[in-house]
């Protein structure tokens, strides 16, 4: 099968050329009476299976303009709804203003951590995310505490997000292949988004704490701690051994003045 579109390697464009794993994914995302945001649909492969039923709240974000111009001529009832622009430094509210919605796509793998951040910036809105990843990164975003695949990621997108691992998809599917599996993820909106912290704190503490997972995190937060007279349970741990709702719990105690 021959794309309708030469797939840029500066983008990370990899096209998803099986209607039946394309088909999988589409049916993933919950139905809802909300948008429904596509990013990266490249061909339309995934976009062919979400029309009919999101129908005139269906938006398709790519950055690239042959892929633009080509979903415009393949789906002209969308037209006004396509939209050519960078995900990551896009607000996203001049055409959401401000609503619900749901995001999925086959990301790309470049930027696709990166998209992960995005939506935890418009984590008040986002209602569910299926999307596709190396499978590397999207085990590494459904893991739990204690396993190697443990990361910051886990930690940030699990505090807001019930994450679910879906399914494995292999490089033969794609044009041009990838060197590396890939693998579908469903995240959830939790009902409760107050962590009950500063959550830009939060968000340091894991991160620091990350930066040298293989040290204590008495002395992977050194920097943080500042020779002031903090104690916590959790110092003679590692990162990787603690819950979002651990860090939760340190980074309230490091906050104290």
């Amino acid at each position: 099968m021959k794309s309708a579109i030469k797939p840029k390697k500066h983008l990370g464009q990899h096209f998803l050329a099986d209607e039946s794993i394309a088909r999988k994914i589409a049916e993933c995302i919950s139905y809802s009476q909300d948008t429904l945001i596509e990013i990266g649909p490249g061909t339309g492969s995934l976009t062919k299976h979400l029309i009919d039923k999101w129908s005139d709240r269906l938006w398709l974000i790519d950055i690239d303009t042959e892929s633009i111009d080509y979903l415009k001529k393949e789906y002209p009832q969308l037209k006004e709804r396509i939209v050519e622009a960078d995900i990551l430094s896009s607000d996203l509210n001049i055409f959401l203003e401000n609503k619900p919605f749901s995001v999925i796509g086959n990301f790309p793998y470049n930027i696709s951590s990166q998209i992960l951040f995005k939506v935890i910036e418009y984590r008040k809105q986002v209602i569910e995310v299926v999307g596709m990843f190396q499978k590397e990164v999207a085990k590494r975003i459904c893991s739990p505490p204690g396993n190697k695949d443990y990361g910051i990621l886990s930690v940030i997108v699990q505090a807001y997000f019930e994450t679910t691992y879906l399914f494995d998809v292999p490089p033969s599917v794609f044009i041009p292949p990838p060197a590396v599996n890939s693998g579908v993820i469903k995240l959830v909106r939790k009902p409760n988004l107050n962590l009950g912290c500063n959550e830009d704190f939060f968000v340091q503490v894991v991160k620091t704490g990350f930066n040298q997972r293989r040290k204590k995190l008495s002395n992977a937060l050194s920097s943080i701690i500042a020779g002031r007279p903090v104690k916590s349970k959790y110092f003679d741990k590692r990162a990787e051994q603690l819950s979002w709702q651990d860090f939760v719990e340190l980074a309230n105690a490091l906050k104290k003045d």
